[in-house]
């Protein structure tokens, strides 16, 4: 019974606890509706690298090469890249990878490293391509979400005329029932 008892007390203390203190400078913006200026400005955007939960970020978007992430690039460099292509290609590599770790493993099992490294580098091709195609996707997505509201603003123009000639019709019939009288 004690630890019953024990246990509801543990839950109501823990749904009794409160959320700490706001922090100090909330004070700066008492005034901030009566005067929007009177709060401080916010700080100047991060430029460069910045730590955050002991890893290292940098602002800039840029996807690194292949070999700055020191691992051997599997299909052609340049700006020509058939994404498709070789994309199918890596994936097939992949799988006649895979295959042949089995083989190894049952045949060789002291040989496999090698072909996991090899996997590795497949894996690693083939997230790069799919990460260089990131700022495709997000572009067509854009593109995508802008036509939806543009088509919903045409259905909402086309609803609202349709309410208006309903509308006016409705205070035509009354305004000639008026007349009639």
């Amino acid at each position: 019974m004690q630890v019953w008892y024990f246990r509801i007390d543990f839950i109501l203390v823990m749904a009794t606890a409160t959320y700490p203190p706001p922090p100090p400078y909330y004070r700066l913006y008492k005034d901030y509706l009566e005067d929007p200026k009177s709060a401080p400005e916010p700080p100047p955007p991060i430029e460069g690298t910045y730590v955050c939960f002991g890893g290292t970020y940098t602002t800039s978007d840029v996807l690194p090469s292949l070999e700055e992430q020191g691992v051997r690039q599997l299909y052609p460099k340049g700006a020509n890249v058939d994404f498709k292509k070789e994309l199918r290609s890596l994936n097939g590599e992949l799988q006649l990878h895979i295959l042949e770790l089995a083989d190894i493993l049952i045949e060789r099992p002291s040989q496999y490293a090698r072909r996991v490294e090899e996997i590795s580098t497949v894996f690693k091709n083939l997230h790069h391509l799919l990460n260089s195609l990131r700022p495709h996707q997000a572009r067509a997505t854009l593109i995508h979400i802008l036509e939806l509201q543009i088509e919903r603003r045409k259905e909402a123009v086309e609803d609202i005329k349709k309410r208006r000639e309903e509308a006016r019709r409705l205070l035509n019939e009354s305004l000639a029932t008026l007349d009639d009288q």
